[in-house]
């Protein structure tokens, strides 16, 4: 049973309860602001629950954070609470790619205000802050603007924009997705060899005027414009990093199973 309370006040939310699309986005902003996009248990050789009692205990009372599947299962029983329509829907990730992908991200369609939007509290990397329409209009966020495209009859995408440039972050479909279908994907996601999750450390948390990003050793700082990175250069500066950026706090001497040559930009 979802603890709605315990969310609101992990996430510092404290408006409305109707199913407007304001409140669709303080909900989505609060909710993206506060809980890290993070693999570590995967590091750590945890198995991954999307059970909704594991989810909060791991996100809201342990207060640490989760990858799309964690993070959008959770937040559908929230807005599903509230009211909002929600169906849970399945994506190819297309940013930084250059091959087909498996559908092995999550988001989610609520119907608010009239209009159907993307929400997706689970992304990391650009990910979205708060909900877009599915119009395809632009929308700024912030510093960042986004758009949802019909690319070709079914199949939608959507994109960032950089500069001049548009580029695709996932493209997906309207087919509803049931939990075993969720199940099959974030198993593949949290064991398989292939998966970067296996692979590399990835902790993200987004503000209004800036996003924190730590792959593996190096801490990246995105203002929008500009992109600064330093290294970490020891296991207690990542401890250090993960506590005083993210607010994930760990026991001295713990350590995470990730492949060093896998730290990209």
């Amino acid at each position: 049973m979802l603890d709605l309370p315990a969310y609101l006040q992990r996430i510092g939310y404290g408006g409305d309860r109707d199913t407007d699309e304001a409140t669709l986005g303080a909900l989505h902003l609060a909710h993206a602001t506060r809980i890290p996009f993070e693999n570590l248990d995967i590091l750590l050789g945890q198995p991954i629950s999307l059970g909704l009692d594991c989810l909060q205990e791991k996100l809201v009372q342990q207060r640490r954070g989760g990858y799309c599947f964690e993070h959008n299962k959770l937040f559908a029983a929230v807005l599903r609470d509230f009211g909002f329509p929600v169906t849970a829907l399945a994506a190819r990730v297309r940013q930084r790619q250059s091959k087909l992908l498996p559908r092995t991200h999550m988001c989610l369609l609520v119907h608010a205000g009239g209009h159907d939007w993307i929400a997706d509290v689970g992304f990391g990397g650009e990910g979205l802050l708060q909900p877009v329409p599915m119009t395809g209009a632009p929308v700024r966020q912030f510093l960042w603007t986004y758009r949802v495209l019909e690319e070709t009859p079914g199949t939608w995408v959507l994109q960032s924009q950089r500069g001049d440039n548009w580029n695709d972050l996932y493209a997906f479909s309207l087919e509803p997705q049931e939990d075993v279908d969720l199940e099959m994907a974030n198993y593949y996601v949290s064991t398989h060899p292939d998966s970067r999750f296996v692979r590399t450390l990835t902790v993200q948390l987004p503000t209004p005027g800036r996003r924190q990003i730590l792959r593996n050793r190096e801490l990246m700082t995105d203002s929008g414009d500009e992109l600064q990175s330093v290294d970490v250069t020891s296991d207690e500066e990542l401890l250090q990093v993960l506590s005083q950026n993210f607010d994930l706090n760990f026991p001295a001497g713990t350590r995470f199973c990730f492949q060093e040559e896998e730290n990209q930009p």
